[in-house]
């Protein structure tokens, strides 16, 4: 099978550097392998980025090169000429802001043009660089609780977060990029931070879905991705929602009628400890429901799930289809050209005009 006509597996992984090491090809050729997700260690500037991506796709064509890039204390490239895009909960703050004139309408409507905004810049700039998906929005609740949600969730309305996010979404859409909703259905209420601890959220299944989750099934249509929070609900499921077929069968496919991409969070974060070895934990992801898993910052661990993850070639079929809708179906513009374009240049204005840059 040639390279450039490879379907891409479930899982994504990351990279170690500036550039392809020896390792990091071996992985990205491995037909288990559909992704590849950078981190700030992979960023120096812009030319070293592109060349970067441009080195992945010459191996795969077909791999999604993802970032986490939400934002605020979440944004992997924030110099040589990135927007430094503000956290998410300003533009929730710009929202709930009268402005001279006490209309709460008017400051509403600007905080979701600005969220159009920052979608289409984050966007735009990205795949100028050939990078083609970032996990972003958040879509978690704020309700004071957890710190490493904070100031990354736009509100604890979840009307606002719908809206917010819709806006957001537009954004990514007009510069050609999917999006993803995380952290389903919710990390806003538990404290812990799941990448270091197994937080709980003792709610109820009623309350969930009453709050947390109605960004989810409002957004509808609009989402193309959902990725799952490494949190336990007991009253649901004794298992994290990553890896629970209530979650993610029963609730977000079958109750919101959900039909994007699931991904996993990380495997390697201590949330998803509790399903045991990496390859136990992507089984488990993939049989509840996930079409990708992701394993990040751990090289032995992606090797140990490329050499011992076993998938069926219906779950690869179905999982298939839904991973290739989140490739770009568009050319992305140069970085010099997109400098000089109209509607980059009007997002921009409108952060500044809103006091919204960085």
């Amino acid at each position: 099978m040639s390279k450039s006509t490879m379907n891409p597996g479930p899982i994504t992984l990351d990279v170690m550097g500036l550039e392809l090491n020896t390792e990091d090809r071996r992985r990205i050729l491995d037909p288990l392998t559909g992704g590849v997700i950078l981190f700030g260690r992979n960023f120096s500037n812009r030319q070293q980025l592109t060349k970067l991506t441009a080195d992945i796709k010459k191996l795969r064509s077909d791999v999604l090169i993802s970032i986490d890039h939400e934002g605020g204390r979440v944004q992997r490239c924030k110099t040589d000429g990135f927007t430094y895009l503000p956290a998410m909960r300003k533009l929730g703050d710009l929202w709930t802001a009268k402005n001279k004139s006490n209309h709460l309408a008017e400051s509403a409507a600007q905080a979701m043009a600005a969220a159009t905004a920052c979608g289409y810049i984050l966007a735009a700039e990205l795949r100028a660089c050939g990078v083609d998906f970032s996990f972003t929005p958040v879509l978690d609740l704020d309700f004071g609780r957890s710190g490493v949600i904070g100031d990354r969730s736009f509100s604890r309305d979840p009307q606002i977060v719908f809206a917010l996010a819709k806006s957001l979404n537009e954004g990514l859409r007009l510069a050609g990029m999917a999006n993803c909703g995380k952290h389903f259905p919710g990390h806003g209420w538990a404290e812990a931070d799941s990448h270091v601890a197994i937080p709980v959220d003792e709610r109820s299944l009623t309350e969930i879905l009453n709050n947390d989750a109605k960004p989810y099934e409002w957004l509808d249509l609009s989402l193309a991705a959902v990725m799952p929070a490494h949190v336990i609900y007991p009253k649901v499921d004794q298992l994290p929602a990553g890896f629970s077929k209530i979650w993610l069968h029963s609730v977000l496919r079958q109750e919101l009628g959900f039909q994007g991409v699931i991904f996993s969070d990380d495997l390697s974060m201590e949330g998803a400890s509790v399903a045991g070895s990496v390859v136990k934990g992507a089984e488990l992801a993939l049989n509840a429901g996930c079409d990708a898993v992701l394993i990040c910052n751990r090289p032995d661990l992606a090797d140990q799930l490329l050499a011992h993850l076993k998938v069926s070639k219906a779950k690869l079929a179905e999982s298939v289809i839904r991973l290739n809708r989140l490739m770009p179906k568009s050319p992305a513009l140069s970085w010099d050209d997109l400098q000089n374009e109209p509607q980059y240049q009007h997002a921009l204005g409108l952060l500044k005009q809103f006091n919204l840059l960085q």
